[in-house]
């Protein structure tokens, strides 16, 4: 037998490609896809051209303006409760200014205190305590399975129920807590509140360097640094330096009554309260729910062998039970933190002034309801997109990578 015939037969060369005709891209199925996602979205768009041309048509008919112009129009009210500067001589693009805050000020501390709580209650689920464990339970059920408008109102009716500022329930003679809201010391300054933010934002990162440095050190050598001092040092260290910086100045003002009411420290109003009260206990709940499955997808082999080598509980769910849970807790959580955000506007059942209220005041005063509804739908939109990427960044950070 011949070397040439033990060689192995060539290969033909592919067929050529037929020319391209509109009946062959037709037929494929890619092509067809994009051809109806196409016209389903020419169609949404025409439909909403038609929608918005025959809207504005019918109020010019009617001597109504339409246009986004009335932003810089004096608005003729004032909002009670806000963090910035805010008069009846301000325009409404100041008020919705005033608005978002308010939002965004109750729906990041209902979600840090949901989460708290909700990590609590869900460890408390699984707890062998035959008490912490029905107690537990009994939290999730309640806030579950009772309307978040109806908790909303008896925590505002709650609050108001509480003493007058005279009779006002007092702890330790800096904190008080009455119908008036709760009063907190607060530390009153001229410093610059960006430079001391941003050294804050520093300083964590810087904490968040060392602590990754200090793992990596850990796997490799198998010694471990303890560095929580450098990190401490790090995230209050940063703000206080750039404080001496700038050269600021602090006064602690403490809350005291001067005739019907307190003067100086930091009031949180009934609204306010109420509000935190029932985001954040409602959505505890789910959040609980979440982590107990979170916790209970992780192998009970892993449990035990952490217990094995020695590990504590802390360090066991620290080490071994958070790091894998997050890959599960994380996407249901990102929704019910985009739910704080949505809910925030039942605070128009008690009075707070938060987007949806001070929208409604604006519709009021000046007839631009179209427009004035669009934008509190744009602003709601971009407030969830922003916290569905972060969480989305988040996730992917803390995601087991593959070897």
């Amino acid at each position: 037998m011949t070397d040439q015939s033990l060689a192995a037969p060539r290969r033909r060369p592919p067929p050529p490609r037929p020319p391209l005709s509109l009946s062959g891209a037709w037929n494929n199925v890619a092509v067809r896809g994009w051809v109806y996602q196409a016209i389903v979205v020419l169609g949404v768009l025409g439909t909403g051209v038609f929608l918005i041309g025959n809207a504005q048509d019918a109020l010019s008919k009617q001597g109504i303006s339409t246009g986004f112009g009335f932003l810089t129009q004096i608005g003729g009210f004032d909002i009670g409760e806000k963090l910035i500067a805010f008069g009846s001589n301000d325009t409404f693009l100041r008020a919705y200014a005033v608005a978002v805050l308010n939002t965004l000020k109750v729906a990041v501390a209902s979600v840090v205190l949901s989460t708290v709580i909700g990590v609590l209650v869900g460890v408390g689920r699984l707890s062998s305590n035959l008490l912490i464990r029905r107690l537990a339970s009994i939290y999730v059920e309640v806030f579950r399975n009772t309307p978040q408008l109806v908790q909303l109102i008896f925590w505002y009716t709650l609050i108001t129920a509480l003493p007058r500022p005279r009779d006002a329930i007092s702890v330790g003679g800096v904190v008080f807590l009455s119908n008036r809201g709760l009063l907190l010391p607060w530390v009153d300054t001229d410093a610059s509140l960006l430079a001391i933010g941003l050294a804050f934002v520093a300083g964590c990162i810087g904490a968040w360097a060392v602590g990754r440095w200090a793992e990596a050190r850990r796997r490799a050598s198998g010694v471990r640094h303890s560095v929580f001092g450098w990190q401490l040092a790090l995230v209050i260290g940063a703000p206080l330096a750039a404080s001496w910086m700038t050269g600021a100045s602090y006064t602690l003002s403490i809350p005291v009554l001067r005739g019907f009411n307190f003067r100086g420290g930091m009031a949180l109003s009934p609204e306010f309260l109420a509000l935190l009260l029932g985001l954040s206990l409602y959505i505890a709940a789910f959040i609980a729910e979440i982590v107990r499955s979170g916790i209970q997808s992780i192998s009970r082999g892993q449990i035990e062998a952490a217990r094995t080598i020695g590990l504590g509980p802390l360090d066991t769910y620290r080490r071994i039970i958070f790091p894998q849970a997050l890959r599960v807790m994380i996407p249901p959580a990102a929704g019910q933190y985009v739910r704080v955000v949505k809910n925030s506007s039942l605070g128009v059942a008690i009075g707070y002034p938060e987007l949806f209220s001070v929208n409604n005041t604006i519709v009021t005063l000046s007839g631009h309801t179209v427009e004035a509804i669009a934008i509190m739908m744009s602003i709601y939109l971009a407030i969830s997109f922003v916290i569905a990427a972060l969480m989305n960044l988040y996730n992917h950070f803390v995601q087991i990578k593959d070897r």
